[in-house]
C-alpha cells in the first residue's frame, strides 16, 4: 500500500489515471475512506489523474496525537503534493473534505487549479453542531454501533436508506475498525472551523454542489459558500442525501468530470 511520509506522519495515497492528464485530488469525509470514492475513481481514471488519500486521523495514514486542524490537513495536502511532484491540481472534497479543500484554497491559491466543494460549509450554526455532536460522544465511548445508528439517518436520503438497509446494519462491523480517538480529534477539529469571511480570497473557479435533501450540510450552507466566493457556481443534485458520492455517483462523476475539463 502506497504511503509517503509529510510533516512526521505517512499518509496513505493512490494516484492512477494517465499520467499527463489534469489531477484531480478528491479528499475524504470524515468517517470515509478512499474506498469510499469507487463509483468516482471507476469514472475519473479514465480521463484525469486522480489523487485519493486519507488525512491524518483516517483509516491507512497515522494517527498521530491531536489536536487536529483544517490548516493542517491543507499544510498536510500541500506537502503531498510536493511529495508526489505535483506543482497545482484541481482540488475537490465531500464534507469534512471540502471543508479541507476551502482551507486549502484559501492557503495555496497558487497550487489551487480549481475548486470543488461537494456538501461542505464554512461556519456552524447551532443545528448542525446539535446533529452532529452525538457523533463526538459515540466515539469518545468507542461505541460504533451508537455512531452508526446517529449518524446514517442524517447521512443517507431515505429513499437511499430503504433501497440499502442490509449494507446499512452490515456497516456497525466496519464502524468498529475506526480509530474512535483520533475519529473525535477530527471532530473538534470541524467543531473549530469559521471561514466564511476568509472565502472572498478564493481566486480559483469554484463549483458548490449539494444535495438537495441534504440533512445537515444543504442548501443554506452551499448558498453562503456560493454567494462569498465571486468566481463559483452553484448546484444542487434533486433528490439526493448528504453522501453524494454513493447515493448520486452518476450526476457527481459529470459534474467533477466537465468541471475540471472547462478549466483546464
Amino acid at each position: 500500500m502506497p504511503r509517503i511520509k509529510v510533516n512526521d506522519i505517512e499518509l496513505y495515497y493512490e494516484l492512477s489515471g494517465p499520467e499527463n492528464a489534469p489531477v484531480l485530488v478528491l479528499s475524504n469525509g470524515i468517517m470515509m475512506g478512499t474506498a469510499s470514492w469507487l463509483f468516482q475513481k471507476a469514472v475519473l481514471e479514465r480521463h484525469l489523474r486522480v489523487l485519493l488519500y486519507d488525512c491524518r486521523g483516517m483509516w491507512q495514514s497515522d494517527h498521530p496525537e491531536g489536536p487536529y486542524s483544517m490548516r493542517m490537513h491543507a499544510e498536510d495536502l500541500a506537502a503531498l503534493l510536493n511529495a508526489l511532484e505535483i506543482e497545482e491540481a484541481h482540488i475537490a472534497g465531500i464534507s469534512y473534505g471540502a471543508e479541507i479543500s476551502m482551507v486549502f484554497a484559501i492557503m495555496y491559491p497558487h497550487k489551487t487549479q480549481s475548486l470543488i466543494v461537494i456538501d461542505g460549509v464554512s461556519e456552524i450554526h447551532p443545528l448542525l453542531r446539535a446533529q452532529t455532536y452525538p457523533w463526538l460522544m459515540a466515539a469518545e465511548r468507542n461505541d460504533p454501533e451508537l455512531l452508526l445508528r446517529t449518524s446514517y439517518p442524517l447521512n443517507f436520503s431515505e429513499a437511499w436508506i430503504m433501497a440499502n438497509q442490509a449494507f446499512i446494519d452490515g456497516s456497525v462491523e466496519r464502524y468498529a475498525q475506526l480509530d474512535m480517538k483520533a475519529l473525535a480529534w477530527l471532530m473538534r477539529a470541524f467543531y473549530d472551523l469559521d471561514i466564511t469571511e476568509q472565502l472572498p480570497k478564493i481566486g480559483a473557479p469554484t463549483l458548490v454542489i449539494a444535495g438537495e435533501d441534504d440533512l445537515i450540510k444543504g442548501r443554506e450552507y452551499a448558498k453562503i459558500i456560493a454567494d462569498q466566493i465571486p468566481t463559483s457556481e452553484l448546484v444542487l443534485v434533486p433528490s439526493a442525501g448528504h453522501a453524494l458520492c454513493l447515493e448520486k455517483p452518476d450526476i457527481l462523476n459529470t459534474l467533477l468530470l466537465g468541471f475540471v475539463t472547462k478549466h483546464v
